[in-house]
């Protein structure tokens, strides 16, 4: 859901919502840790969703199963009570395959929201039946240990979460009893099941997204590990425009790229599973998070068999996607080993030892397909500098014409770092095709510094207005429609004149400053008008310095 496609009367439920749980939940959090308390809410919100997914499709099957006119009926005739033909189709809404057929995850009688909810206040040691097509017992020794249980659950009917779902989380938390129940019963069980006119999916997805941006600000620096604002991944995405094909992220923290492309989809009437999903991250916890926030929202992935370091343990060796997006950490130094000596990802160049930013353009550009493209946020020392080899392999991207578009951003856009940060545009084929003219022997610059506002008193953030002047001059140059240089903002420039500038990718060596407004006056008469008024100011300077000399002359003062 592209928050800015949607109507005023629905961002605003939403803003309403979004500040209403989170209130909630952090009223609740007490004194743990926000990188804790993350998983414990994130959890449930996923629990929550996937029961109510489950829900709306068990409401579709009973209405079928009772129409005449749909394939799925089952005749009245054909049972002597209504009693009899009720028990008939509460048996059938237990058949695992109904759901699965229409990509529903499976959830047992224990995991379901309602029996969460009702049941969590019991106390230690109650034994409970769940009746859901079969009677089952369940001693109850606490609210922790029964959502653990019902994730466990969770996981051993669904294939798909294999691996997903982190194991005995609640029960290790040491939250208070009470402050679960609260976040079970007042934050989660009060997502709204669905709007007039948005879905469950559209709301929880909302929320799931919400949360993981609040609680990356209330981390600071570790939360950038894997969340990337939403205003940057909405303005790679919309420059990229990912309809179809293969996606894939290196780098994806909590996928955030993913959940932008298939919003980019739908915003412009394509359909879900237009694209393939690929990615990978080396932290375990983040890469649960990747996939709980694909499953809420029905995505396909492919995240790799386990979570692993992109450069030592590729876990898609072969793909060649169709875009490439990426937020990697800036400057790591802690990246090398022995074993990528030699590696043929370095084509361009073997990479600093002290410095990944080179490692990550070649590992993309490895597993970019010959017509892809790819965009990586980068720190901006990566446009200019020399040291350790940078420099030469700079120079051999842009002698094979890789590099597309470089767009400098302005401070302040994450939640993490203050390190000025820039993206990094590259295609295989400037070739013109789809639409595009033919690009060759140049290179887009953009210096989108001045762009955006801030949103509160640390971060900035992007109005939909710069969005579309940022993708638009994009889009306008790469289709040969309407684009013309602006002196400040962006220059198309060819390999010669980056040449001349050292194959330095600054944008700000190329735009130039914005040029002031004409007012019509003609430049002689304006330089006399103005040394005429700096003269009269030079004289009224020289009397109230007179004047002062006189004051402090009657005090006494000489």
């Amino acid at each position: 859901m592209n928050k800015l496609a949607i109507s005023k009367d629905k961002q605003t439920f939403l803003d309403e919502l979004d500040k209403k749980l989170w209130n909630a939940a952090d009223r609740l959090r007490s004194n743990l840790d926000a990188a804790v308390y993350k998983h414990a809410v994130l959890g449930l919100i996923f629990l929550k969703y996937i029961s109510d997914a489950f829900d709306l499709r068990r409401q579709e099957l009973e209405v079928a199963f009772r129409d005449p006119q749909n394939d799925y009926y089952l005749d009245r005739a054909d049972y002597e009570t209504d009693a009899a033909y009720d028990q008939a189709i509460h048996a059938e809404l237990e058949d695992r395959d109904y759901f699965t057929e229409k990509n529903v995850f499976w959830v047992p009688p224990l995991a379901r929201w309602r029996t969460i909810s009702v049941n969590a206040s019991l106390a230690p040691d109650t034994e409970i039946e769940i009746r859901n097509g079969k009677t089952e017992k369940y001693v109850f020794r606490s609210v922790a240990r029964l959502i653990d249980d019902a994730l466990d659950a969770v996981e051993k009917e669904n294939s798909r979460l294999k691996g997903v779902i982190e194991k005995n989380r609640y029960a290790q938390l040491q939250l208070e009893p009470n402050k679960l129940i609260g976040l079970i019963n007042e934050v989660v069980s009060s997502i709204p099941f669905h709007h007039a006119s948005l879905s469950a999916k559209d709301i929880l997805g909302h929320v799931y997204e919400y949360f993981l941006g609040q609680f990356a600000l209330a981390e600071g620096k570790k939360g950038g590990q894997y969340y990337t604002p939403k205003s940057i991944v909405s303005v790679i995405v919309e420059m990229l425009e990912p309809f179809s094909g293969k996606v894939y992220d290196p780098a994806m923290g909590s996928g955030g790229f993913f959940v932008q492309s298939e919003m980019f989809i739908e915003k412009y009437g394509g359909k879900l599973g237009q694209i393939s999903v690929y990615g990978q991250e080396s932290n375990p916890t983040t890469w649960r998070l990747a996939a709980m926030n694909m499953a809420i929202r029905g995505i396909d992935f492919n995240f790799g068999k386990q979570p692993a370091d992109s450069f030592l343990n590729d876990q898609h060796p072969d793909l060649r996607a169709d875009f490439v997006m990426a937020n990697p950490p800036f400057n790591i130094s802690e990246w090398w080993d022995d074993k990528l000596e030699g590696d043929p990802r370095w084509f361009y160049g073997v990479p600093p030892k002290s410095n990944a930013n080179f490692a990550w353009v070649q590992h993309m550009l490895h597993h970019l397909a010959p017509g892809g493209s790819m965009a990586l946020l980068l720190a901006n020392g990566s446009m200019s500098s020399n040291t350790k080899g940078d420099g030469e392999i700079r120079r051999a991207l842009i002698e094979a014409d890789l590099v597309e578009c470089m767009l400098a951003l302005p401070g302040q856009l994450f939640t993490n770092t203050q390190i000025p940060a820039c993206v990094w545009f590259l295609t295989k084929n400037k070739k013109a095709r789809g639409g595009n003219r033919d690009r060759r022997g140049q290179t887009l610059f953009i210096d989108a510094r001045q762009l955006g506002y801030m949103k509160d008193r640390v971060l900035r953030d992007f109005t939909a207005a710069d969005l579309e002047k940022i993708s638009g001059t994009f889009k306008s140059w790469k289709r040969g429609k309407g684009y013309a240089d602006i002196a400040g903002f962006c220059k198309s420039a060819d390999r010669d004149e980056i040449a001349a500038h050292d194959f330095v990718l600054t944008p700000g060596r190329y735009v130039g400053v914005e040029a002031a407004a004409d007012d019509g006056e003609p430049f002689e008469e304006k330089m006399r008008r103005l040394v005429a008024e700096l003269n009269a100011q030079f004289v009224e300077s020289a009397k109230l310095e007179q004047q002062i000399k006189k004051n402090v002359e009657r005090l006494g003062y000489d």
